[in-house]
């Protein structure tokens, strides 16, 4: 059931608390006090004197300019025209009292109209689903102000349009929803419906005796009514009845309860109150067309007024224009400058462009040139240190010999060089990052010092190293890189002394928990640097010309020397005076931590006390290299075996079974890709690791998509290599 009229009593007592309100303007309680007796009459079914009183107070409202009152009287006009005229029309008045509503801060009118909206767009079954929306429009506006008696009605209104549809799911939780407020309210028409609802809810339950129940006690309520218009809400009630009896077969009171429908309906929509809304609704419609008229009227009052002033708008326009064409003048001047100013810039970009390609050009040739260089390095170099390795491991008496370690560290040494030759500019983008290493800094140091003797011995200086004793034995850090600095720095300083001393020092600055910070010194009585060239030595490809003596190098030393320093979130300092020396010192800090230490030893500690000996296919075209490869492996619990060719190990895999493959990149007659994706093709599984001189940044993308599982680059620690065939053969 429809709660068509509840807005009808809020709206007659909002009136009545306004009419005699303090502090308003004499004319707007005079609006006011028509509005409310307006609202009265419609309540009492009096159309025609309704609709009379809403015409004059709107006409004094839009007098005033007043939206609240103009919004008041278009909604009493909509409600008279939704009951007994025309739902068109209705709809218009409410759009325009939504208009005026919306222009002010009232939240109760808002609610109201959006409630009526609807109303009609539901119960007239014109667009459910928009009088779905403006329901809940009208909900938000209750709630919002917290007002009991709007969120009740608007809940019934909700869930009498859902019921209407049949979609009893949707509609009962608003219906549980008002169930509290509506015993509170004392409001006659809320326990019409509500009992009404419940009443058609229990009917589609099939539970009949809660129905009539509650259809029951929504005629006992109807009958306290003494008010007119609740009689439809009553019809309403006797309707739901019918189709509930009907329902159950009960013909004769469905008959019986339909014709009371029509009788009290009948008598609530008779024609001579249809035609006095008609007739009262024309006067108002003649009105609003009035308005429009002087509205347009008042408008072209308004052109008039613009074109007694267009004169002088004309005048000032002819001063602008002549303002403008000098600006225009001013403006072509300014172009043709320019036009030539670009015309020259375009021909100077155009020699920048070309000379940017050519650039482009020269810097990729030197990328290629480079990277095939430090790619031939790298092979020799694996060679010298496996070699280097392999004397060692078969003449333990010269395990300690420092030639050999010497060789070995050199043979590093210039591995790291090759390798920042290659990776220069990935350092300057950061993309070099440090590896944490367990070392000895006095091992390191030393290690350093006795493979730059023969430089020391050449010059005739004196090498001296003094490292502070209470830097501990163990530190946590990357020792290569670090390496890498004493090496530029300590070389350059005994290529730079004659007949001298160079000193290096490490001394303990701070300790922050586990973290100890190094203060290094490599001090020396050489030659020194002017001023003006020490703000140049750590340029790229920078060499200080000096007048005695042959300083050979790259100039790349200090600039490496920088990156590294900053890598480790240090800064390099320099001291120097010519003819007395320089000293280039800097600060690093140092995990100790025995805890991290041990985490580390475990991460690179490689199982091979397995007494399983894997089988191991080396395929490898370089003939010191297959020698190198093979007694790595078979010094530590493996089997292998050499194959130079492509094919050929294709052909030793359908013939014999083997763990892993250990695949040269670079070969003549097939390549270590192809190699790896005929593998794969021929469905074998077994884990293939790339061993490779080239920079393992470049091939990772071509060796994942052949199929194979890891890159190792030569030359590499055999500790790493066992770590990976670790990883990968015991799961």
């Amino acid at each position: 059931m429809k709660i068509k009229n509840a807005r009808i009593l809020l709206i007659v007592l909002f009136f009545f608390q306004f009419a005699f309100s303090q502090g308003q303007l004499r004319s707007k309680k005079q609006i006011e006090k028509l509005l409310f007796d307006a609202g009265n009459s419609f309540y009492n079914l009096e159309v025609e004197k309704s609709l009379n009183l809403s015409k004059e107070a709107l006409n004094y409202a839009h007098e005033i300019n007043d939206d609240v009152l103009m919004a008041k009287a278009y909604n009493i006009i909509g409600l008279n025209f939704q009951e007994f005229y025309n739902d068109n029309k209705a709809i218009s008045f409410f759009e325009k009292a939504l208009y005026h509503a919306n222009k002010t801060e009232n939240d109760s009118i808002k609610d109201w109209i959006n409630n009526n909206l609807g109303n009609i767009y539901t119960y007239k079954k014109i667009d459910f689903n928009k009088g779905i929306n403006y329901y809940k429009k009208g909900l938000f506006y209750a709630e919002k102000i917290n007002d009991s008696i709007e969120i009740m009605y608007t809940n019934l209104n909700i869930s009498s349009a859902y019921f209407a549809e049949k979609d009893f799911k949707s509609g009962i939780k608003y219906l549980n929803n008002s169930k509290s407020f509506v015993e509170k309210s004392n409001q006659l028409e809320a326990e019409i419906s509500l009992n009404s609802q419940y009443g058609s809810y229990y009917s589609h339950l099939n539970n009949n005796e809660k129905a009539e129940y509650h259809f029951n006690r929504a005629l006992e309520y109807g009958k306290q009514s003494k008010s007119e218009l609740l009689n439809s809400n009553i019809a309403d009630v006797y309707f739901d009845l019918s189709e509930h009896y009907k329902k159950n077969n009960q013909f004769e009171k469905a008959l019986n309860f339909l014709s009371l429908h029509k009788e009290l309906t009948e008598k609530v929509y008779n024609q001579e109150r249809i035609n006095k809304v008609k007739i009262a609704g024309s006067e108002i419609e003649s009105d609003e067309y009035k308005r429009q008229i002087d509205r347009i009227e008042d408008e072209k009052h308004e052109q008039s007024k613009d074109l007694k002033e267009s004169k002088l708008i004309v005048l000032l326009f002819v001063i602008i224009f002549l303002i403008l064409l000098l600006l225009i003048y001013s403006l072509y001047k300014n172009n043709k400058y320019r036009e030539l100013t670009n015309s020259e810039l375009k021909i100077t970009n155009q020699e920048l462009q070309i000379a940017k390609e050519k650039a482009e050009v020269a810097s990729q040739l030197k990328t290629q040139f480079v990277s095939t260089i430090s790619h031939e390095l790298r092979t020799p170099l694996y060679g010298v240190v496996g070699i280097t390795n392999i004397i060692i491991d078969e003449h333990k008496e010269l395990a300690n010999s420092p030639h050999l370690n010497s060789l070995k560290f050199s043979a590093r040494y210039l591995l790291s060089l090759v390798n920042d030759l290659l990776q220069i500019n990935k350092i300057e983008e950061n993309k070099i990052t440090l590896e944490n290493m367990i070392f000895n800094l006095n091992d390191e140091i030393h290690t350093i010092a006795d493979s730059l003797e023969f430089i020391a011995l050449k010059n005739n200086n004196k090498l001296i190293t003094n490292l502070d004793s209470s830097i501990p034995e163990a530190l946590i850090g990357d020792k290569l890189r670090l390496s890498q600095v004493f090496m530029n720095l300590v070389s350059n300083a005994l290529k730079f002394t004659k007949d001298g001393e160079v000193k290096i020092s490490a001394t303990i600055d701070k300790v922050e928990a586990s973290k100890h910070f190094i203060k290094f010194e490599v001090k020396d009585t050489g030659v020194g640097i002017a001023d003006e060239d020490q703000s140049k030595i750590f340029e790229k490809f920078v060499q200080i010309e000096r007048k005695e003596g042959d300083y050979q190098g790259t100039g790349l030393g200090l600039s490496i020397v920088q990156k590294l320093t900053e890598l480790f979130d240090s800064k390099i300092e320099l001291k120097s005076k010519l003819g007395e020396g320089t000293t280039f010192s800097f600060i690093i800090g140092f995990e100790a931590d025995e805890s991290k230490k041990n985490e580390i030893i475990n991460n690179i500690e490689v199982d091979l006390s397995s007494n399983y000996f894997y089988r191991i296919l080396v395929v490898e075209d370089n003939k010191i290299n297959q020698v190198v490869t093979k007694k790595i492996l078979e010094n530590n619990n493996f089997k292998c075996k050499i194959i130079d060719d492509g094919y050929a190990a294709i052909e030793l895999l359908e013939k014999e079974m083997f763990d892993i493959i250990l695949m040269d990149i670079n070969m003549p007659i097939i390549n270590g890709f192809d190699t790896t994706k005929l593998i794969r093709k021929k469905g074998y599984k077994l884990p293939i690791i790339a061993l490779t001189a080239f920079d393992k940044q470049e091939v990772t993308e071509q060796a994942i998509s052949a199929g194979m599982n890891d890159i190792i680059v030569k030359p590499f620690e055999p500790a790493k290599l066992f770590q990976v065939i670790n990883n990968l053969l015991v799961k």
